[in-house]
């Protein structure tokens, strides 16, 4: 059991960790500059989609705050993006869409240089330069009239409101009726703003105030560093994923460890017990049953769209299940082990969290939480707890010492 003092520390460590993995500010601002310019030229007055009030908007862990550095430097991050449009012409399908949006985008000649070649299963890459070292996936979606103005009084709710209006139609060549529907109700259904507002609320704690979300789709969104300790959670599990699984593709998806996370979360206000208490619990929202028909099977159900099922794709490729559970069963023993460092000393936490979270990320870390400590001593806020000796904003106050070694008296 931790002392409160035990706790601080723990969270305190793992906050420093958590912004170590934060994306920096000069890769967000040109991440957003860019997705800013390729909306401008899909909505600009000469554009043969202006009419259809197009709009590129974030979605997935840019939109949620929980994106992480790739472990190797020279790999890059994955920013999602929403294309979204209102009114389109009664006679487009999907196929038609896509490729309007993509025609668009090959008209400018710096676009059309970065766009790859063939187009994906759903969205247009992007790709730029190795010096920046992220690529755009843009999706094309219909959306409702007005849809500016739901989704911003959406996020904006003090409560969880109906994320049902928050639906969005999207393209995807692997449906049967890709080239042939016009009918919006038979193309494929997503809701990723619907899932980024659940996701917000799950985020909510009683002591502390949330920064809302709807911050990043506004049209010159800032960059945040203030994290939630879900949101830390979320990050501290998605890097110890990819320490584990680095550079297999049937690693643990992101939207399940998010969705897992955010159920076992139980509005812990410490990061460290909300760590604990979600490794512990993440494994009780795997359901063994379809809800819809009873069969056997995995299901991880979409919290804002029920019948989609996050964990489809373990059927047709088992290994992923396999991995997954593996995954649980060593970050659940992580854990254990990093908290069983207690007592005794700073040095055996941080020789425990190295080879789960990586040398540099945890060094980096624990660089930061050693200039707060300095800082907090020289502040006269620092103290020791009697009992355990650990540094914290309980005890006795540890006196600041001066450059001669002496303490200030």
């Amino acid at each position: 059991m931790l002392t409160k003092e035990q706790k601080q520390q723990f969270s305190d460590i793992l906050e420093e960790l958590g912004k170590t993995l934060d994306i920096t500010k000069e890769q967000y601002d040109a991440a957003v500059k860019s997705y800013k310019y390729v909306g401008e030229w899909l909505s600009n007055d000469d554009s043969p989609l202006a009419t259809y009030s197009p709009e590129i908007l974030p979605q997935g862990s840019f939109l949620l705050q929980t994106m992480i550095r790739p472990i190797n430097e020279e790999d890059e991050l994955d920013v999602d993006l929403v294309c979204k449009l209102e009114k389109i012409h009664a006679s487009w399908t999907q196929y038609e869409l896509k490729k309007l949006v993509g025609d668009r985008l090959k008209e400018n000649g710096i676009l059309n240089k970065l766009l790859v070649i063939p187009d994906g299963r759903r969205c247009w890459t992007l790709q730029y330069a190795d010096s920046a070292k992220f690529h755009l996936d843009v999706l094309p979606s219909v959306v409702a009239t007005g849809y500016r103005t739901i989704l911003e009084k959406a996020f904006s709710a003090t409560d969880l409101t109906d994320t049902n209006t928050l639906g969005i139609r999207i393209t995807d060549r692997n449906t049967p009726n890709y080239r042939t529907s016009t009918n919006l109700r038979e193309w494929l259904k997503s809701n990723p703003f619907g899932y980024a507002i659940w996701f917000q609320d799950r985020c909510k704690i009683v002591t502390r105030e949330v920064r809302m979300m709807s911050e990043a789709i506004q049209p010159v969104p800032k960059y945040q560093t203030d994290k939630l300790p879900l949101q830390r959670v979320v990050q501290i599990l998605k890097r110890h994923r990819d320490m584990m699984f680095n550079g297999d593709e049937h690693k643990p998806i992101s939207i399940i460890i998010t969705t897992l996370a955010s159920r076992a979360y139980s509005k812990e206000t410490d990061i460290i017990d909300a760590l604990i208490n979600v490794v512990s619990k993440m494994r009780n929202h795997i359901s063994d049953t379809n809800p819809f028909t009873g069969a056997k099977e995995k299901w991880v159900s979409n919290p804002v769209h029920p019948e989609e099922n996050f964990a489809d794709k373990w059927k047709e490729f088992p290994v992923r299940q396999t991995n997954f559970y593996k995954w649980l069963d060593a970050v659940e023993l992580d854990v254990k082990n990093i908290v069983a460092q207690q007592g005794k000393g700073l040095q055996f936490i941080n020789e425990s969290m190295v080879k789960p979270f990586g040398k540099d990320a945890v060094t980096k870390a624990f660089s930061n939480y050693g200039e707060y400590l300095r800082k907090q001593r020289e502040g006269g806020s620092l103290n020791v707890a009697a009992k355990t000796g650990m540094i914290g904003p309980a005890g006795t106050t540890v006196k600041n010492h001066n450059f001669y070694g002496k303490e200030e008296q």
